[in-house]
């Protein structure tokens, strides 16, 4: 297997003022052979204030083990709630999706099979550049002439609306608090879903405590009534944040750490002094994130869920229904 980081933005391209030397990147997990694969784009949720690693890396590589080269795109986040994010996020997998395709045959990746595979917030920035790809350009020469429009999207426990049943902290921390109505309105994704929508598998658990089933439902009845191709399982019960919802997600081994370089960046910056936080959120913060390295906790601390055995199999459904849409 082949991995590596690539940076998605040149010098000068890239300003959101919480980065501190932090740059939205992919890491790749590609065969070695030279055979044109089909490609999933791995994007993990966090509400928008972080990029989960428990759902990146392992989620890539069960793809990667189904035959698919795959990426996991760590995008902008806000953690602290003090510069809103409003279309960075956007921008980011926009351009993740542009840089595949204009290295498809160094990727080895089929650049008409590109799957978009987001969760909880993570399946609400797929979904947003589901239905808002045409509004995001890209200045640079290299990748303007190159559709970001992905060809299917997996939704994972997706926040959708903003709208009664919204996620507001996913929302505050993309908009920040004092969002208008037009910004709330184009971010509540069902209300944007067209004929040219692309394919969406989507799924949730009908007892989500964070985000509620609803907004799946939303999303799903959208695309029934624009004749969007769609797929839409919800299993009986589980919490939210449930990844691959295998034995490897629950014991805590889910891979690299890697998404959380932002607020590695962040906290750098803190104790430096440049980025004013007080001690006691630099502490908690190092703690929260650091508590889940393989050698600093236990076996038992390690662990964060159980397993479901019932909603494990949304991967095995998801490939099929790829396999499916790709022959017509």
């Amino acid at each position: 297997m082949i991995s590596e980081r690539y940076d998605l933005w040149e010098t000068g391209e890239y300003d959101y003022p919480m980065a501190f030397g932090f740059i939205p990147n992919l890491v790749g997990y590609l065969h070695e052979d030279a055979e044109k694969r089909p490609c999933i784009l791995v994007v993990p949720g966090g509400g928008y204030c972080v990029v989960s690693p428990t759902e990146g890396e392992i989620v890539a590589l069960e793809f990667y083990k189904k035959g698919y080269n795959t990426f996991v795109c760590t995008y902008t986040t806000n953690l602290f709630g003090i510069a809103p994010l409003l279309d960075q996020p956007m921008k980011d997998l926009s351009r993740a999706i542009r840089y595949i395709r204009a290295n498809a045959e160094t990727f080895h990746v089929k650049e008409d099979e590109l799957t978009i595979c987001g969760f909880s917030a993570g399946g609400h920035l797929c979904g947003s550049v589901c239905v808002h790809y045409e509004d995001v350009k890209d200045e640079n020469p290299k990748y303007s002439a190159i559709s970001n429009r992905p060809d299917a999207a997996i939704l994972s426990y997706p926040v959708i609306t903003s709208g009664e049943k919204a996620h507001r902290g996913s929302f505050e921390s993309l908009l920040g608090k004092d969002a208008s109505e037009e910004q709330l309105s184009y971010m509540s994704l069902e209300k944007h879903v067209t004929p040219d929508t692309p394919p969406c598998f989507l799924w949730q658990t009908a007892t989500d405590e964070t985000v509620p089933v609803e907004n799946s439902y939303l999303f799903a009845e959208a695309c029934r009534a624009n004749g969007v191709s769609y797929a839409h399982h919800v299993f009986s019960k589980g919490k939210h944040g449930l990844s691959l919802a295998n034995e490897e997600w629950a014991s805590g081994n889910f891979g690299g750490q890697y998404t959380v370089e932002q607020i590695e960046c962040q906290v750098e910056a803190a104790e430096e002094g440049v980025l004013p936080l007080p001690e006691e959120a630099v502490a908690r913060i190092k703690k929260e994130f650091g508590m889940r390295k393989k050698e600093e906790c236990s076996e038992e601390k390690k662990r964060i869920g159980e397993p479901s055995e019932e909603v494990a199999v949304w991967s095995v459904l998801a490939d099929t229904w790829l396999k499916y849409n790709r022959k017509g």
